[in-house]
C-alpha cells in the first residue's frame, strides 16, 4: 500500500533526513525522538517534524509508545527473520518468473550489472548498490506487480540491516558468486535453479545479519 506523500517540501526534507538517520543507525535502536530538540537540530518548526514522524510511524520506522513518546524500533530478531523470510519467498518467485520473461537484451543488462558488481566488490557501498540494482532488474523482468509492490515495502525495512552483511568482504564475494549463478540460471531458462539460488541467497543474508547484530549486542532481549 503506497503511503501518502507529505503535503509540503519541509516535511519531505525532514522525513528524508530522519529516515536516513534511522536506516544508517545514526539514530540508535531504542532511541527516543524528542521533538523540541530534534526540531532545533534540524532547524524546522514542529509541524513538518510531526508530519514526518507520522509518516515514519506508518512505515514502521518509528514506534508510537502508549505514553505518547516516539522511539526508533529496536532490532528484533523475530522481526528481522520474518522480513528476510518473506523477502526470500518474493525473490524466489520473481527469479522463477524472470526465467520465462527474460529476453537477450535483459540478460545482457544483467551481465553488465554483474561486471560492475565484480569490479566494485572490494567497496562496500558500491557493491551494495550494484547488488540492489541486480535484484531490482530481475524484479522488473519478472513483471509481477504485486510481488514488486510487496518487495519494495520490505526492501525499505531491509536497508536498515543490509550494511551489517555488506561490510564483510567474504559475504560480498559470496553474494557476487550467488548473483553469477542466478543470472546464469535465468539466462538458461532454469526456473527451479533460479528460484532456489535466489531463496538461499536471501536466507544467507538473513543469517549473517542476525549473527552480526547479535555480535555487537543490538538485538532485543
Amino acid at each position: 500500500m503506497a503511503h501518502p506523500q507529505p503535503r509540503n517540501t519541509g516535511a519531505h526534507l525532514v522525513y528524508s533526513e530522519l529516515k536516513r538517520r534511522i536506516l544508517s543507525l545514526e539514530l540508535r535502536p531504542g532511541q527516543r525522538i524528542y521533538e523540541p530538540a530534534m526540531a532545533t537540530e534540524l532547524q524546522v518548526s514542529r509541524t513538518p517534524l510531526r508530519e514526518a514522524i507520522r509518516r515514519l510511524i506508518s512505515e514502521s520506522l518509528l514506534e508510537q509508545q502508549p505514553t505518547g513518546g516516539v522511539l526508533v524500533p529496536v532490532l528484533d530478531e523475530k522481526v528481522i527473520s520474518e522480513l528476510y523470510d518473506v523477502r526470500a519467498a518474493l525473490e524466489s518467485l520473481m527469479a522463477r518468473e524472470a526465467c520465462a520473461n527474460a529476453t537477450a537484451q535483459d540478460i545482457e543488462k544483467l551481465q553488465g550489472i554483474l561486471e560492475r558488481n565484480a569490479a566494485m566488490v572490494g567497496f562496500a557501498d558500491e557493491a551494495m548498490k550494484y547488488g540492489v540494482t541486480l535484484h531490482a532488474t530481475i524484479a522488473n523482468i519478472a513483471g509481477n506487480t504485486w510481488a514488486q509492490r510487496f518487495h519494495d515495502q520490505i526492501a525499505s525495512q531491509v536497508v536498515r540491516y543490509r550494511h551489517f552483511t555488506n561490510n564483510s568482504p567474504d559475504r560480498r564475494e559470496q553474494a557476487l558468486a550467488d548473483h553469477r549463478i542466478l543470472v546464469e540460471a535465468i539466462a538458461s531458462k532454469k526456473p527451479d535453479k533460479a528460484a532456489k539460488i535466489a531463496f538461499d541467497h536471501v536466507i544467507a543474508a538473513r543469517d549473517e545479519t542476525l549473527r552480526a547484530i547479535s555480535g555487537i549486542g543490538l538485538v532485543a532481549e
